[in-house]
């Protein structure tokens, strides 16, 4: 079997656990590395190597950039404390409880191989467990702390990492300029973000050509990310933030032609390369265990034990900790309902999953690095004991939460839509007088615009019931009506009455008109 037979295969495995992983209602990476695994110990299967550089040059900006096009900008500043403390605070404390495991279990390993190994297993992959987020509802308060801290954590665990590995190599590590190091690798990475972010918005603003401006976005998380890179600097933080300068410019940059396509477009291109990592992952296991070499299982076991434990003892430690300060999210929570703030600080708790940037890290070692095939071994382990054991879990952690889907801040969505429609009838009021001879029309919006109107969420949750099932009923109404006149024009095409261009062109209108009804 050929790569690319290879390639094709592992897209249709994706396509597959996909959809189980859906029914099932587990985290689809946590599915994916599985297959990953399956896949490895098939004979006929060439290896494909997860290469470092794939990962870190090619797989991750692009997943960074996506990531914080979505990510509110608002909740992030508002939040950025907590946030700091668990991309910054916690991953230094991951790295010192992990390396101190590490030299303790691990006779010569040294310290500063053993900080290695700890900046390699301390970012989180937000993916695994957002997805779980979003399918069975949790409060926006949680989806933005594991959402904001997986966007930096990793540009902090990559930067100690390249610290731990040159003192290594070099035997010496000066802190202050680790320190000073730090500092400049993330100011010069955010700002060349921002200004990436800035110029490729204003070129974006001055075209009218949706597949081109969909192929200017495809580059602009690899322009922020290769030259801060290039330049010592953190290429995490620069995709980072020229991915929340582009998403808070996107409702007016594009025009909705553009935007559609956009979002589609990104939709795909995430899902792919979600895909292709966590599969790559499962793929290396047997390269790894065939590097062990003479350790015996038993020890193994032990290391492994060893490391996850403190992976996860130091998350939860750190997030039970940082509670108790004051204005903290679970102070904030508590304020109002105390039992379901302890709860939702388990939730953050377990969603530490690990994923792909740990694994590329480990594979960057250079040859002959202390303990490199036990690091990458343990790595392996961490990433399998999250993903597979946290994320098949999280669903039931969340269900016993037991949030009720309200809000604290209020119910945003319904917000923004009743003040969207009572503009559209201010609107129409306004253009009565300009459009008298266009009555009919006039008529017709404001009566869409009010049925909506009339169908938003209430503060009586009976009433909200109501009009959410009468909602449901209009749309299955809807639904019936496009699938006839679908069906009407196809029959047509079908006929030969029309040619398959007419038949796209109408389909495109139901397909809009389908899609607008669902919004």
């Amino acid at each position: 079997m050929d790569v690319l037979t290879a390639v094709l295969a592992i897209l249709v495995l994706i396509a597959i656990l996909f959809e189980i992983a859906r029914r099932a209602g587990v985290p689809y990476p946590t599915l994916f590395v599985l297959g990953g695994l399956g896949l490895a110990f098939v004979p006929a299967l060439p290896h494909i190597a997860l290469e470092p550089d794939l990962v870190l040059l090619v797989f991750l900006p692009p997943l960074l950039f996506s990531a914080a096009v979505a990510t509110p900008l608002r909740d992030l500043r508002s939040n950025i404390a907590p946030i700091a403390r668990l991309s910054i605070g916690l991953v230094i404390f991951t790295m010192a409880l992990v390396a101190a495991a590490a030299q303790a279990a691990v006779p010569g390993l040294g310290w500063a191989a053993a900080f290695t190994l700890g900046a390699i297993v301390a970012p989180t992959d937000a993916l695994a467990a957002t997805t779980v987020f979003r399918r069975l509802g949790v409060p926006r308060l949680v989806v933005t702390l594991v959402e904001g801290e997986g966007l930096l954590n990793d540009a902090t665990a990559l930067i100690a990492y390249r610290a731990a590995v040159v003192a290594v190599v070099s035997g010496s590590f000066v802190l202050s300029e680790a320190l000073a190091g730090f500092v400049i690798a993330a100011l010069g990475g955010l700002v060349i973000g921002a200004v990436v972010g800035r110029v490729t918005g204003e070129i974006l603003r001055r075209i009218d050509d949706p597949p081109v401006e969909v192929a200017i976005s495809l580059v602009i998380p690899f322009a922020a990310y290769l030259p801060a890179d290039r330049l010592g600097l953190s290429g995490v933080l620069a995709a980072v933030a020229a991915g929340l300068v582009i998403g808070r410019r996107l409702g007016t940059i594009l025009t909705p032609s553009s935007r559609l396509l956009w979002l589609s477009t990104w939709k795909m291109v995430g899902f792919v390369l979600n895909g292709f990592v966590f599969v790559l992952i499962g793929l290396e296991l047997p390269e790894i265990l065939r590097g062990l070499g003479a350790r015996s299982p038993a020890e193994i076991l032990g290391l492994v034990v060893l490391v996850c434990g403190a992976v996860v003892g130091a998350r939860f430690a750190w997030v039970y900790a940082a509670g108790l300060l004051p204005g903290s999210p679970r102070r904030r929570v508590a304020s109002r309902d105390p039992r379901l703030a302890a709860r939702l600080t388990f939730v953050v708790s377990w969603a530490g999953l690990r994923g792909a940037v740990s694994l590329a890290a480990a594979l960057a070692l250079p040859e002959g690095f202390p303990e490199r095939n036990l690091i990458l071994l343990l790595t392996f382990a961490v990433i399998l004991v999250t993903l597979v054991g946290q994320g098949l879990t999280l669903p039931l952690v969340i269900r016993r939460v037991g949030w009720d889907g309200v809000e604290p801040d209020g119910d945003e969505p319904t917000l923004a839509r009743a003040t969207a429609y009572q503009a559209g009838l201010d609107e129409i009021e306004r253009a009565r007088p300009l459009w008298p001879t266009h009555t009919p029309l006039l008529d017709r919006l404001e009566s869409g615009l009010r049925d909506r109107d009339q169908h938003l969420a209430t503060d009586d949750p009976d009433e909200t019931e109501e009009r959410r099932q009468e909602h449901l009923e209009h749309e299955e109404i809807q639904r019936g009506v496009i699938a006839a006149q679908r069906g009407a024009v196809i029959e047509l095409r079908d006929r030969g009455e029309i040619n398959d261009q007419t038949l796209r062109a109408v389909e495109r209108e139901l397909d809009l008109e389908e899609l607008r009804m669902e919004g």
